[in-house]
């Protein structure tokens, strides 16, 4: 039946019309289906599209049902608070529900509301645009809602292409964070929102502007910072993935359109940061947060997996060309002129932290790869070129050779094919690099006569070559700085004799130049730095830099400067109109020459400054003295020290800066940085071209004992190294010494130059040899490692030339501070301890890698000798056998605690195994020898060991083959010297028949004394002080027996102290003696000595009294040294001889004791106490107890003692006298609390006493060895150089002689003049040290602090005199200018012509007839 439809419906057609077959029927009704359906699909999008733009959805919901509970549902998706408790899939219930109401797709329905919904949610927070982070409260609402969309999605009820498509509508509505936050919480990728985006520059636009937002925003609020960087993070790693990724791999090839949108976002990024460069940024603007952040994405972790791709690495080489290329407007000419403005330190902060990081990815080798790569492809930015190759040399160790090798490889390219471009290229980058100092590169000037002043350079090949290379620098006269002309004409390039002329014209051409510039090479300054390229100073202003270079140079090397004595010859002109005006400024010239009297001295006795010249300085200088205002001094140096200050705040600024960066030690280029800028303020603060990095002398000369320095060298001093004792304990709280980089050896560097290295020598000194006791753990541990990384570098340092008392040859650097640790005091010793534990405890952990060759080279014996002096002596678990390595490691950590424990510390390191097989190597033995020489520095009177527990630390010490370096031999010989005393203290029938003088040891040492020079030269004197220390140690360790002798079997039992006596009075008493006393110990040591004869005598009493009574005629000093020493000597003396003998003490100890108790009632307000015989006995006690005091007068204690007491005023007047000369010869000595001035004093007014009653006190200078006289007991009582030095201390008194007194004694001329020609002898003889000493200290010798001064007011004294006395004052003259009259004929003619001129008055005196 449907056929027969068919065919009827085929038959029915009009008239006139071709009947269609049915298959033709069927085909057009297909043909407008498919038609009708694209219509239909089109109007369905269109009908969508209009519904996005006009439909508001909240609305149409209302409309189509208004049931309140649906409609709440979708709008509380931006409600967090009330869709907190509905669960997700009540709401995607419900907006299916609404969505098949609707007739829309349901994920179309959810992307629409939640994109509504996050718009409504950035634009909540009320605060003003433009803004591209999220507040507290809308991250919350965000979170939320998000929870809701990721639930959608898992279901299927969520488009992210509708999505991205709504959010898209309202890009301009969008924070940044929000679409951040849909891609970490997976709702839409990144990748996949801006892939999404037809209009690709509309995207790039829109990030780029919120992107710098993101920048500025970063650091503003420290709450969004870690947000922030995330964000940035995120996008810089999706951009560099994206835009660097290679199209070959593993991974599918990204769409062109994403990987240009992601080029060209980081490409405007780039382009707008180094914009904001070029002008002048102020710090935290906006722009400045803005590039200081963005520079912050070129650090290795913010890629995260993308760093094992080459992605980053690409992205960086891109940045780094892009940064090279930038602008390219400034010419070679320009760059030629300008860059020494573009050094590191004056190149942007922000400019070179951003080539640090991209260093970072690259390879030393492809940095300079990729610079030649881009200076032969590219038209580039010379200033960031240049500033890039300081950055290289300065932020990178090996860039240095890389650099030189680029550089030649320039040249050869350039001289094979004479191009010009590889020529500018070499010089450039050479200029550059010797711009950033000689510690990174060497300078222009040696670099340049290293290439073209030999027949070795490239140059030197062929005639070509030459004219190539002078018309090149013919070339750059125009726009170079004269610096570099200068170091042409000064060191010019090897020609051969044939091509002169074209060096000739060179050289006419570039002093035409520099003519124009009003520079002249004549005028050139003898210490200008020519590699700094920095303005030419005038040459007046040079001049004085000159001058005081030279007589620094001059102060610490004792000789001329070579550059001066070559400027006399070569440059004279300069020399002649500059230097010398300069050096020869008048001024008020010092009392004392300073080193400036000194070098014009020795110029003027070299010839070198013309007599004119040098006469109308002298003038000129006695003109400035009379005209001189009393505050000009002072204003002029108040002047200068204003001015001083200016330059140290950059200074200390950079160092602060450096201290900050120290949290991270290991970060070479960071701290390399810092390193530059405080090299540059260093230079700054030292004055321009004072550091040229070179050290034109072998040696630096100082005094140990007197070091000094100008108040802004030791500012600067202090500052540098209060920097480095900061910069390592905040270092070492972070790694150990091993893990810090070499920050600290760049530090030390920078401190090596030839101006400073002094300085800061000169300081160390002072600190270590003078404050160290003082000094805090920091700076100990600071200075200590201070003095490790300048013992490195003591190949390259000049050696240090002290003065006496060290050695006068030089000393390596090493050396030199192992000098500068003393053991004189309890504290010093300490403190050698905890230096010698730091230096060595900071070597052996930072050099851990070391080789022991260079472990055993930098390392100084003599400090390894002097820990384990000092560790052993001190404490006595280290004299225990070594055990096995302690496992707490090396000391350092343990010092570098808040409450460092420095003997836990120094116990630590003592029993590390890699300390004991240090010990092995011969060299760090502590022999026998040594032990000795360390010993005799100790002072026994200041010493915190007793003899006993000193003698311990080596002889009690099991490991003490170690102490003596395994010479065992040394120990058995002291045992043997022990063995022997007792066996001759023992043995009866030996002792008896050795004679007296044979006795054991004194005969041995008699013997060695004999070998001996004799004389009171300052070599001889310390040669025999020094056997004598090794004698009383000897004494000392051996039994007290020794000293004293046994008691003799018949009556008197009195023992045979013979031989100590003479050893004291001949020896000792002269040098190991307190002025009128002995030490400490060696008194001590008699005493017990005396005890212990005591012990073996039937009458112990009658045995004390007969040795006391022996000393007070044969060794008188023993009893004043026992009357010093008493308070110390007492309890013991007492305690054993009550504990022994139980009785009183005997009668001459009892007797030294009431002597003591009247010295000290003498100085108090009662009445004194008789005092006990004999008189000098009691004036010792008086005068001890009046030194103890310190009293500023004694008169009324003087009123005390009556007239029957004239000897005892003598006597302590005599002892006056010798505490007048021991306190200045030994002020330092604890029991002496007067200083010279007091002693002074106290002589004048026992003077004074003297006078007023009328007690000749003259015998005290006529002292003679008469028997059972005055004088043979005080000549044993005080030092012979104190007996010779009696001159100095009368003619002291000079101002203090009453005339009246002076003209009634008649022996007072003869002892004036014969003290004046004795204090004259002592100066012909050439003994004036001591004299010069005393004279400078004397504060009445102010302006005679030289022995002419004091000598010529002797002399002008005497001269005064002498025509005043009467004829009985020239008795014995005669005989006294016979033998000594020569030494001044003028007052010995003066004598002789008032002796012939008096009268003989017997010849008018009436005769005696009955």
């Amino acid at each position: 039946m449907s056929e027969s439809r068919s065919q009827d419906a085929a038959s029915d057609s009009g008239p006139g019309s071709r009947r269609r077959t049915w298959t033709e029927l069927l085909a057009g009704r297909a043909e407008r289906q498919r038609q009708a359906l694209g219509r239909g699909h089109k109007l369905q999008e269109s009908a969508v599209r209009l519904l996005r733009r006009h439909l508001n959805l909240n609305d149409l919901l209302l409309e189509v049902d208004g049931s309140a509970c649906k409609t709440l549902c979708l709008n509380q998706l931006m409600d967090p608070e009330a869709s907190a408790d509905l669960p997700g899939s009540f709401i995607g219930s419900a907006l299916r529900d609404q969505a098949s109401r609707l007739g829309v797709p349901v994920a179309v329905l959810s992307s629409r509301t939640v994109a509504s919904s996050i718009v409504q949610i950035c634009a909540s927070s009320g605060e003003p645009s433009p803004r591209v982070l999220l507040n507290a409260e809308q991250r919350k609402k965000m979170s939320s809602l998000l929870e809701v969309a990721q639930h959608l999605l898992a279901h299927s009820m969520f488009s992210r292409f509708s999505f991205c498509q709504e959010l898209w509508e309202v890009q301009n509505s969008l924070l940044l964070e929000a679409v951040w936050r849909l891609h970490i919480q997976n709702i839409v990728s990144l990748q996949e929102l801006l892939e999404s985006h037809a209009d690709t520059r509309a995207t790039v636009a829109w990030l780029f502007r919120d992107l710098c937002l993101l920048c500025e925003q970063m650091e503003v609020s420290t709450q969004h910072t870690d947000i922030a960087r995330a964000m940035l993070s995120d996008f810089v790693q999706l951009f560099v993935l994206r835009g660097f990724q290679k199209n070959s791999g593993l991974r599918s090839v990204e769409p062109a359109q994403m990987a240009q949108l992601a080029m060209d976002v980081l490409q405007r990024m780039l382009m707008f940061t180094l914009e904001a460069l070029a002008t002048e940024l102020q710090d935290e603007s906006p722009a400045y947060r803005a590039v200081k952040s963005w520079f912050g994405v070129f650090c290795g972790h913010t890629y995260g997996a993308a760093v094992s791709t080459d992605a980053p690495k690409r992205f960086f080489s891109h940045t780094l060309t892009q940064v090279l290329t930038h602008k390219p407007v400034l010419r070679v000419s320009d760059a030629v002129q300008m860059q020494r403005d573009w050094s590191f330190a004056k190149t942007h902060p922000l400019l070179t932290s951003l080539y640090r990081r991209l260093f970072a990815v690259l390879r030393p080798e492809e940095l300079v790869g990729h610079l030649q790569e881009v200076l032969e492809t590219h038209e580039v930015n010379w200033q960031h070129v240049l500033s890039c190759v300081s950055t290289l040399v300065i932020c990178l160790p090996e860039a240095q050779q890389l650099v030189k090798d680029w550089v030649a490889r320039l040249l050869a390219r350039a001289f094979q094919s004479c191009d010009l471009d590889s020529m500018v290229t070499a010089f450039l980058v050479v200029r550059q690099a010797a711009l950033e100092g000689p510690s990174v590169f060497p300078p222009y000037s040696d670099w340049f006569q290293a290439s073209f002043g030999s027949t070795r350079g490239f140059h030197s090949s062929s005639k070509k070559t030459l004219v190539f290379l002078f018309k090149f620098l013919s070339d750059l006269v125009p726009f170079e700085a004269p610096r570099y002309m200068q170091v042409h004409i000064l060191h010019p390039p090897l020609v051969p004799s044939k091509y002169r002329s074209l060096l000739t014209d060179y050289v006419t051409l570039a002093k035409t130049r520099l003519a124009d510039l009003k520079v002249s090479v004549e005028n050139m300054g003898l210490y200008e730095d020519l590699s700094s390229g920095r303005d030419i100073t005038e040459p007046h202003s040079q001049a004085h830099q000159d001058v005081e270079k030279a007589v620094a140079v001059f102060e610490h090397t004792g000789k001329v400067p070579v550059a001066v004595m070559e400027a006399s010859i070569f440059r004279r002109p300069y020399y002649v109109s500059h230097f010398l005006p300069a050096l020869l400024t008048p001024r008020v010239l010092p009392r004392t020459p300073d080193s400036r009297v000194a070098l014009i001295e020795s110029l003027r006795r070299a010839d070198k400054i013309p007599l004119s010249l040098y006469s109308t300085y002298c003038q000129a200088c006695s003109t400035v003295e009379e005209k001189k205002p009393e505050h000009a001094a002072a204003g002029v140096k108040a002047e200068a020290g204003g001015c001083a200050e200016e330059p140290l705040g950059p200074l200390a600024a950079a160092l602060s800066e450096l201290r900050a960066a120290m949290t991270d030690p290991s970060q070479y280029d960071v701290l390399s940085a810092h390193m530059a800028v405080v090299s540059e303020r260093l230079s700054s603060a030292l004055g321009l071209g004072e550091e040229d990095g070179s050290l034109e002398v072998s040696q630096v000369q100082l005094s140990i004992l007197a070091p000094h320095l100008e108040h802004r060298e030791q500012e600067i001093a202090d500052l540098l190294l209060t920097s480095f004792c900061q910069n390592l304990i905040a270092a070492s709280s972070f790694a150990p010494p091993a893990r810090q980089g070499p920050w600290a050896a760049r530090f030390v560097t920078a401190m090596c130059g030839r101006r400073l290295l002094p300085v800061v020598l000169t300081r160390l000194c002072q600190l270590l040899r003078h404050q160290g006791p003082s000094l805090s753990t920091s700076h100990v541990l600071g200075l200590a490692a201070l003095v490790v990384h300048l013992g490195e570098s003591r190949s390259v340092l000049p050696e240090v030339r002290v003065g006496f008392p060290a050695p006068a040859k030089s000393l390596p650097i090493p050396e030199f501070f192992s000098s500068l640790l003393t053991f004189g005091t309890a504290e010093t010793s300490l403190f050698c301890l905890k230096f010698c534990t730091a230096v060595i405890s900071y070597f052996l952990c930072k050099s851990s890698s070391l080789s022991r060759d260079i472990l055993y080279s930098c390392l100084s014996p003599a400090l390894m000798k002097k820990f384990q002096f000092v560790i052993l002596r001190l404490f006595s678990e280290a004299r225990e056998p070594p055990s096995q390595e302690d496992p707490a490691g090396l000391p350092w950590r343990l010092l570098c605690l808040p409450t460092a424990d420095w003997q836990r510390a120094a116990l630590c390191l003592w029993k590390q195994r890699t300390f004991q097989e240090l010990l092995k190597q011969k060299e760090f033995h502590l022999t026998y020898r040594d032990w000795l020489q360390l010993e005799l520095e100790i002072q026994p009177e200041l010493d915190s060991l007793s003899h006993t527990e000193s003698s311990r630390s080596y002889n009690c010490s099991e490991n003490f083959d170690l102490v003596l370096g395994s010479c065992t031999g040394n120990r058995d010989i002291f045992s043997r010297l022990q063995e022997m005393a007792a066996d001759l203290e023992q043995g009866p029938t030996a002792s008896q028949s050795c004679s007296p003088r044979e006795r054991f040891p004194f005969g041995v040492f008699r013997t060695r004394l004999q070998a001996l020079a004799s004389g009171w030269d300052v070599a001889a004197r310390l040669q025999r002080q020094r056997e004598l220390l090794v004698y009383k140690r000897i004494l000392l360790g051996l039994p007290p027996s020794v000293l004293v002798g046994s008691p003799q079997a018949k009556e008197p039992a009195a023992p045979d102290c013979t031989e100590f006596f003479h050893l004291v009075n001949s020896e000792l008493r002269n040098f190991c003696s307190h002025g009128s006393a002995l030490t400490h110990d060696i008194t001590v040591h008699f005493f017990r000595g005396l005890l212990s004869a005591c012990s073996q005598s039937r009458n112990p009493s009658r045995t004390a009294d007969l040795i006391l009574t022996a000393c007070q005629t044969e060794c008188p000093i023993v009893l004043t040294s026992a009357l010093l020493w008493w308070p110390r000597l007492e309890p013991e003396l007492r305690s054993r001889w009550t504990r022994c003998f139980q009785g009183p003490l005997p009668q001459e100890l009892q007797r030294l004791w009431e002597a003591q108790q009247f010295g000290r009632s003498c100085l108090s307000p009662d009445s004194a106490s008789p005092p006990p015989g004999p008189a000098w006995v009691s004036a010792a006690s008086l005068h001890f107890a009046i030194q103890q005091a310190g009293k500023n007068s004694i008169k009324s204690q003087l009123e005390k003692l009556d007239c029957q007491r004239e000897e005892l005023l003598v006597v302590l007047f005599f002892f006056s006298l010798m505490g007048l000369l021991s306190s200045h010869l030994t002020p330092h000595l604890r029991h002496q609390a007067v200083d010279s001035l007091k002693a002074l004093d106290i002589c004048a007014e026992i003077l004074g006493c003297l006078e007023k009653k009328k007690v000749s006190w003259l015998v005290v200078f006529q002292l003679t060895e008469t028997e059972g006289g005055l004088g043979h007991v005080l000549l044993r009582l005080a030092p012979d150089p104190y007996i010779r030095l009696l001159p100095f201390a009368f003619y002291s008194l000079l101002s203090y002689f009453d005339d009246d007194a002076v003209l009634r004694e008649d022996a007072f001329l003869h002892v004036a003049v014969d003290m004046y020609l004795k204090l004259i002898c002592l100066f012909v003889a050439g003994e004036t040290s001591v004299v010069s000493a005393l004279a400078g200290r004397s504060q009445v010798l102010q302006g005679q602090g030289d022995p002419v001064g004091l000598i010529t007011k002797a002399r002008h004294f005497l001269l005064q005199l002498i025509p005043r006395c009467p004829k009985k004052s020239f008795l014995n003259m005669a005989e006294l200018l016979a033998t000594s009259g020569h030494c001044d004929p003028e007052v010995s003619a003066a004598l002789r012509s008032r002796q012939q001129v008096l009268p003989d008055a017997d010849l008018y005196r009436e005769p005696h007839l009955f």
